[in-house]
């Protein structure tokens, strides 16, 4: 980050792309700014890390890891949009949409609200969950605190920092992690045997929907064992001012047993659920990257056709490159330096610059599926023929990265390969080497 004169006035531009400006809120290990995007105007949200800070916390470089995993797998409307991660040597920072309405929280301060208003906020908190639980992860940390209102009254689910992917899951099938905030927490998490992470969201969701339409805790005690106890029992009491079909609702959310809990198919066919309902479409981009959808055959009208490339997760990126975006010291890193670039240049005229340069070197070349490109080199070397595959997998619409893997032959022709052969013929279209320092010009915040 650095700070760029302009009409007289210091600003902090970081990476010469986003402002920031005012401090917005303030947690253990992270701040969160509002930002600028320089190229658009748009506003956003910048959630800054320190990790120094983190690399002493045990759990903290996973939970991290795993934020960023699920921010790209839950692209919903009433879900707040991670648009980039990026990361110096000191910091990470996420990019996110920037939610002008602050939390529902606060409205609910002010008491309780109409009963057509919490159906709607509860509408949307539904549909995004459900969406979350399409995709396999389980929020677990569900509270007004947590859902954000935009401008035009819009709800969205964030901090996502203690949601949970199925790979944490253990042989059971279930989790157990005890996590969440107490007064919202089910009763299956505190009671240490496992659970379903997805039922134990709907518990919160009930809680929620209790609290928009009460103004109060449906389970409060001063000590904090007597107030699990009344969660392991669902001992509360529902207000005279419950509709019918709402009181049924909350009765069938806040259920001690999770099995018996209502399911997210069995309330939207609810008539209280349906009244108003208009379902939330996802955008197209949380259909998962890796299995993009066929582009048009250009072969027709002249021109060679290139597979859209797989998408590239930003934490792989920020984990692979080094200098201006070295995570390495943070998160485990398996590839080999030098062996990944960036590039601002499309997907097919990488692929044919790769074509190019590899026969230039003397190697086979064939075309793969999914912009990859095989480089097979012609002499025996000490573990036979050197075979390297390149691929390139997408980032943004202006840039690409690309990654050597070796697929057979010696590991030292493999390191000459990607650290001294391939490198003087793609030097016009790389960006920034993995290994190599960032031009400060274009990435560190120092601006022209």
């Amino acid at each position: 980050m650095g700070k760029v004169e302009e009409g007289g006035e210091a600003r902090n531009v970081v990476f010469g792309k986003y402002e920031m400006g005012r401090l917005l809120g303030q947690g253990t290990f992270a701040k969160v700014y509002h930002g600028r995007d320089l190229r658009s105007g748009e506003s956003v949200a910048m959630k800054v890390i320190n990790k120094d800070q983190i690399r002493r916390e045990a759990g903290m470089m996973d939970q991290i890891q795993r934020e960023i995993s699920v921010m790209r797998l839950v692209r919903h409307p009433h879900v707040v949009e991670l648009k980039e991660v990026m990361a110096t040597k000191t910091r990470i920072f996420f990019v996110m949409e920037y939610v002008r309405g602050g939390e529902l929280f606060a409205k609910v301060l002010r008491g309780r609200l109409p009963e057509d208003q919490a159906r709607r906020y509860f509408q949307q908190l539904i549909s995004a969950v459900d969406f979350c639980h399409s995709r396999g992860v389980s929020h677990r940390d569900l509270k007004p605190e947590n859902l954000l209102l935009d401008e035009a009254g819009n709800l969205k689910v964030s901090d996502f920092g203690l949601s949970a992917l199925p790979e944490q899951l253990r042989q059971d099938g279930l989790l157990h992690t005890q996590c969440g905030t107490p007064a919202y927490v089910a009763p299956e998490v505190l009671r240490k045997r496992g659970y379903d992470g997805a039922r134990a969201d709907l518990w919160s969701c009930g809680v929620i929907l209790f609290v928009l339409l009460a103004g109060f805790l449906p389970f409060q005690d001063e000590n904090l064992m007597r107030m699990y106890r009344k969660v392991f029992k669902a001992e509360y009491q529902i207000p005279p001012w419950f509709s019918a079909d709402a009181r049924r609702l909350v009765s069938r959310l806040l259920v001690a047993d999770p099995e018996k809990r209502i399911s997210i198919p069995a309330i939207v066919r609810l008539p209280w659920f349906q009244k108003g309902f208009s379902r939330a479409i996802p955008s197209p981009l949380s259909i998962p990257a890796a299995t993009p959808p066929s582009p048009p055959n250009k072969e027709e009208e002249g021109e060679k056709e290139v597979d859209s490339p797989r998408f590239y997760n930003a934490f792989e990126l920020i984990s692979a490159m080094s200098s201006g975006f070295d995570l390495s010291n943070l998160f485990e890193n398996r590839r080999r330096a030098g062996t990944v670039f960036t590039s601002r240049w499309s997907a097919g005229d990488i692929v044919e610059r790769l074509e190019r340069v590899g026969r230039a070197l003397g190697f086979r070349v064939a075309r793969a599926k999914a912009c990859k490109v095989r480089l097979e080199g012609k002499a025996e070397g000490r573990k036979g023929r050197l075979d390297v595959m390149a691929e390139v997998f997408e980032v943004a619409p202006e840039v690409a990265v690309v990654e050597f893997s070796k697929s057979a032959g010696d590991t030292l022709e493999y390191v000459k390969f990607c650290e001294e052969d391939v490198r003087p013929g793609l030097k016009d279209i790389v960006w920034t080497w993995q290994g190599d320092d960032i031009p400060t010009s274009d990435h560190d915040g120092t601006g022209p």
